[in-house]
């Protein structure tokens, strides 16, 4: 008897590697205790909010009391948010951007998945760059959509533009990028960026149904040895942002993001509206309250990136010892290193054995690397220095 539909079902065969690894992790941290396991698997921000975080929280347990502290707010999130969030995005992405530009969601997942709704017919076709973040596919999947990812080019992973634009059909609807990247930590530069603008322009030229340019970015704020993320939204009228506070307030567990649009985008207040629209009837209704409000009080502040960055350091030592060959990140908190003896399965298996855990490059659409969170303590990352020397040993014999 089929009790779930068959999407569904082969979702579940093909579960996500990271979650493997995770759910592996926990079943190594039990039998060998949490102290004896190196686990790079997730990337869950684990350093501390912004300081005064503790004081904002105080301050809302008094206003969450009175008359609709906790109800429900507009669909689209609090007034007073988007219109802070405009600001800030204005500045940040070089665009004279109004409230009505913005909608709050339930992280940067609800709102990609709020557009996908919005503007896909099934059998619309999602490309971006591989290896990508793995849920992609999922979330256009569900509204019918196809994910088309187009590998980039190692060792520093910029988009093939030149593949990209031959693989584009009548079907691609939309294509997506993720900069700074989850799993590889590139930065696609601004040349990069500035072409595939102008070859957006240039199908959206010669077509009724518009092609859309999408930036996932709940790693801009990240960013090491002074690189620079350049705003996406002068690209092109065709484009949109999606951002988040999971990672640049640790705020994972609160799940507030946000869609920003070009304002010269044609149809624009039509494409929120509709935004707005699928984000309630998809039944996230609107993003939590109190995190909106601890995330307006918080919102030109951050988490400390020197820690972060003290860990990539730490991991690009621990990588080079064991001689594995690596690109290093400019963001992010990942590195995307080459698999010792090629097969990236067979080398996370290695690493297993002495109780050290990544994600096989295959996970995102790209074998023959690896992907290590760096998203944890730095003590961690030096006990992990022996494994890692071991497996590549192992591999490479």
């Amino acid at each position: 008897m089929q009790v779930i539909a068959s999407q569904i079902q082969t979702q579940m065969a093909n579960a996500s590697w990271i979650r493997k690894m995770f759910e592996k992790g926990m079943e190594l941290k039990k039998e060998f205790g949490a102290e004896n396991v190196c686990d790079f698997s997730l990337g869950n921000p684990d350093i501390p909010p912004p300081p005064r975080a503790r004081e904002v929280l105080l301050s809302l347990a008094d206003s969450a009391v009175k008359p609709l502290g906790l109800g429900y707010c507009p669909n689209a999130g609090l007034p007073a948010f988007r219109e802070a969030l405009a600001a800030f995005l204005s500045v940040q992405q070089q665009a004279a951007v109004k409230a009505g530009h913005v909608v709050v969601t339930c992280g940067a997942a609800g709102a990609l998945t709020s557009f996908f709704r919005a503007v896909l017919e099934p059998g619309d076709e999602v490309m971006c760059p591989a290896p990508y973040f793995v849920e992609y596919g999922a979330y256009c999947g569900h509204f019918g959509g196809v994910l088309t990812p187009v590998p980039a080019l190692p060792p520093d992973f910029q988009p093939d533009l030149a593949a990209m634009e031959a693989a584009i059909t009548d079907k691609t609807r939309v294509i997506i990028i993720n900069s700074p990247n989850n799993p590889t930590g590139c930065i696609y530069s601004q040349a990069t960026l500035a072409r595939l603008g102008a070859l957006v322009d240039r199908v959206n030229a010669g077509r009724e149904r518009a092609l859309f340019l999408v930036s996932d970015e709940p790693y801009r704020f990240l960013a090491y040895d002074g690189a620079v993320v350049p705003p996406i939204l002068p690209l092109s009228p065709f484009t949109l942002v999606l951002g988040s506070f999971s990672k640049s307030l640790s705020l994972a567990g609160e799940r507030i993001g946000y869609i920003v649009a070009n304002p010269a985008m044609p149809e624009v207040d039509l494409l929120m509206n509709a935004v707005t629209m699928t984000n309630r009837t998809l039944g996230f209704v609107n993003a939590p309250v109190l995190g909106q409000r601890l995330a307006m009080a918080l919102l030109n502040e951050g988490v400390d990136l020197s820690v972060y960055d003290h860990r990539r350091r730490a991991m690009a030592r621990v990588l080079s010892d064991a001689g594995i060959r690596f690109a290093m990140p400019q963001g992010a908190f990942y590195f995307f290193p080459e698999a010792p003896g090629g097969d990236d399965q067979a080398f996370v298996r290695a690493l297993l054995a002495h109780n050290v855990l990544a994600v096989p490059g295959a996970g995102f659409g790209f074998p023959g690397y690896f992907r290590l969170s760096f998203s944890v303590d730095e003590a961690v990352i030096k006990r992990s220095a022996a494994g890692f020397k071991a497996a590549a040993d192992t591999c490479r014999s």
